[in-house]
């Protein structure tokens, strides 16, 4: 009964096969062998984008951290939701790879940037000429930390103000399958069709062992992009083993079977939580995260029959009145099943 985060399951078995495959032989070093051929190959033609370039990298926060450092300058603002992954869990990485670019807090519900919250931040930077920060560029992070999914129509209204400021479009999909999956639409549409130009794709958190794509759409951007990830210390001698992953996450679409097994196992676990009395959603459960308040004593019996998930916020206290709701963050993977939400939702009820 494992709902911590989708990072502590393992990987799928078609990734660990791959990568025992690619550890025969030789093959050419530092991303020149053909299994990183053939990923950009393939990623070129899920996005419908035949001229996007495509680099790997082992960590979401390389991923998010190198693409802010190809779309802003040390003095421009990366606007993003107060809750973005990249202002709350990443240390100041793309600060300190974009060389100090500070980060502009857009609020909105669900960690979805509102908007008009956006085109009043974005209007309010850079009004004192050379003694401010200057407009840089815009983040969306898809799923939102809040387990939201922007559709196609969202994320076009975000980039078409980015664009009138003639702002680039950073997506942070590190849960992209989950988010594309419950949107119902293509990878062309939530992304560059939509005004993103470049997209962090996750692959880590959704059956890989640890391997996400850089997908530049506008090749312009790449040979920088390539000298910041060597500079960076992200570009990995032994290419192949990333290439390998994300070979073996392409494949027969398994990357969208596990995004949407994980989804219909969080629409399992919301439903079943809403039934249980004085509890209620936080957040809308729309890709593989529930955003939960249910009472004290449920939350003691679960998690002392060995449930593992983070009360959020955390400094919640298990100790008090147990009619009492507390709120919990619980993450689905593609490796949750069916038993295993209902055995927590029994120790709930």
């Amino acid at each position: 009964m494992n709902f911590a985060s989708d990072n502590t399951a393992g990987a799928h078995p078609d990734v660990i096969a791959a990568l025992g495959a690619a550890n025969a032989g030789h093959m050419p070093s530092y991303g020149a062998d053909l299994l990183s051929d053939g990923v950009q190959t393939r990623i070129r033609e899920i996005f419908e984008a035949p001229e996007a370039r495509v680099y790997l990298v082992a960590t979401g926060t390389a991923a998010n951290a190198l693409s802010c450092a190809v779309l802003t300058q040390p003095w421009g603002a990366i606007f993003c939701h107060r809750n973005a992954h990249i202002e709350e869990d990443e240390c100041g990485a793309p600060e300190f790879y974009t060389d100090g670019s500070k980060l502009v807090l857009v609020d909105g519900a669900d960690a979805k940037m509102d908007p008009t919250g956006l085109e009043r931040a974005i209007s309010h930077t850079g009004r004192g000429g050379i003694h401010n920060v200057q407009r840089g560029m815009v983040s969306i992070t898809n799923a939102t930390e809040a387990g939201a999914v922007y559709s196609p129509a969202e994320v076009s209204a975000l980039s078409e103000i980015a664009k009138r400021f003639h702002l680039p479009v950073h997506m942070d999909g590190a849960r992209f399958a989950n988010a594309l999956v419950a949107a119902g639409c293509s990878p062309a549409e939530m992304t560059w069709k939509a005004g993103v130009d470049v997209l962090s794709f996750g692959g880590t958190k959704n059956g890989c062992m640890g391997v996400e794509a850089v997908v530049i759409f506008d090749p312009k951007r790449a040979w920088e992009f390539e000298l910041r990830r060597k500079r960076g210390g992200h570009l990995f001698s032994k290419h192949r083993f990333l290439a390998a992953q994300m070979q073996a996450y392409l494949a027969d679409d398994l990357w969208l079977d596990l995004a949407r097994h994980a989804n219909d196992m969080a629409a399992k676990l919301s439903t079943g939580i809403q039934a249980i009395p004085g509890a209620k959603l936080v957040h809308p459960t729309q890709a593989n995260a529930v955003f939960a308040a249910f009472p004290r004593g449920a939350h003691k019996r679960a998690q002392g029959a060995g449930a593992y998930y983070y009360l959020w916020p955390f400094d919640q206290s298990l100790e008090g009145d147990e009619s009492v709701a507390l709120a919990a963050r619980l993450v689905c993977s593609w490796a949750t099943t069916p038993e295993e939400i209902d055995a927590f939702l029994s120790h709930l009820r």
